[in-house]
């Protein structure tokens, strides 16, 4: 039995193009090319897509924080059942055909249900959430309401849209002062805490607004708490299961985009986290019940909070369905902690993504009346 062909799809049109290629040259080094053979597919910052060789793809991305600015051939995935094939643009000819794609992308045009929604219309299985639940994922105001609606605790916020902003801009000062300072800004659509903001007092307050909104046109500012931040790996499709906790230690005021990526001081990880019996079943229940509430597939990392105080207390923050995805990013070393090694991991991954796709192949797709 020959090997299965598995398109990389990396990089996009998004703030977190950098993370996407750091996490898919992991992914490439660590893939079990004994079941696998891999098509390295890099969108550029335009959204062009690329097929590049192991050694261009690998040329790019040694810096810190690489970028995809040049490629090999144009290509296209027609949204339309196409037995997976790749078309070269120019001649549009079939170049490769994919059985599964792990899309290892971050952000907007990628982790928001877009990605997703081409490849069901081209009807290839992938790595991760479908449609609903990424969407879902990459919209934390929406994310946060449902699960509230669940009886799922959530840090208080309010969600405050762009033309509201512009329109009433005492409604955004109101809401921030009924929360009580400190409070967080953050895009409603962004990941990697890129456009967000620890807001101390009133003053600061529109600058950060005025920050959040270069990243979408939803805005959320949350209450800030004095809580332990703690991560929560999850695996599986129908019946899911979690991983050990994680307990992340930023060594600045919160874990920022550059504690995350740049600084390598930034943060430390205590792996497993250092919880109690009772606190550890309780995040990993939560993390099962939060990725079940929000519609999720194959893979998701679930942020909590735990108030310092009573050390009991506990927040779902969010849940992301694309976590950072290189062998050193919190996702696969809770699994590695917890018994599965990160090629497992991605075979895994890989494994579930097939039998999803298998699975709702047996749906019927039409519906013939009876005829009297």
């Amino acid at each position: 039995m020959g090997t299965l062909r598995v398109g990389i799809l990396f990089g996009g049109r998004s703030s977190e193009h950098e993370i996407s290629l750091r996490s898919a040259r992991s992914v490439v080094q660590a893939l079990d090319r004994r079941r696998f053979t891999p098509t390295l597919i890099g969108i550029d910052h335009q959204g062009r897509w690329h097929v590049l060789s192991d050694e261009q793809f690998l040329a790019i991305t040694n810096a810190t924080l690489p970028a995809l600015t040049d490629g090999g051939p144009e290509v296209m995935l027609p949204p339309s059942p196409s037995d997976g094939e790749l078309l070269e643009m120019i001649p549009r000819t079939p170049l490769d055909h994919l059985d599964v794609v792990f899309p290892i992308l971050h952000g907007a045009f990628g982790e928001d249900g877009t990605v997703q929604g081409l490849l069901e219309l081209a009807n290839i299985p992938y790595v991760g959430a479908g449609v609903l639940g990424s969407a879902i994922g990459m919209d934390k105001d929406v994310q946060k309401r449902l699960l509230r609606d669940a009886k799922i605790p959530v840090v208080p916020f309010a969600a405050i849209a762009q033309r509201q902003w512009q329109s009433a801009p005492d409604e955004a000062r109101r809401a921030a002062a009924a929360l009580g300072y400190p409070v967080f800004v953050k895009p409603a659509n962004a990941g990697s805490s890129v456009g967000v903001s620890k807001v101390k007092h009133d003053a600061e307050l529109a600058d950060a607004i005025t920050a959040a909104f270069a990243y979408d046109t939803k805005i959320l500012i949350e209450k800030g708490l004095d809580a332990r931040e703690i991560e929560c790996s999850v695996l599986g499709n129908e019946t899911p299961e979690a991983s050990l906790p994680a307990e992340v230690c930023p060594q600045a005021e919160f874990y920022s985009y550059q504690a995350k990526y740049i600084d390598e001081h930034g943060a430390t990880f205590e792996i497993p986290a250092k919880l109690s019996v009772a606190q550890t079943a309780a995040v990993r229940n939560l993390a099962v019940r939060t990725f079940q509430v929000l519609s999720c597939e194959g893979m998701a990392r679930v942020d909590f909070f735990i108030d310092r105080e009573d050390q009991t207390t506990l927040y779902v923050n969010e849940l992301n369905t694309i976590p950072g995805f290189t062998n050193i990013s919190v996702y696969p070393k809770l699994w590695e902690v917890s018994g599965l090694s990160y090629t497992d991991l991605i075979s895994r991954l890989l494994d579930l993504a097939i039998e999803r796709h298998a699975r709702r192949q047996q749906l019927q797709t039409f519906y013939r009346p009876a005829l009297r």
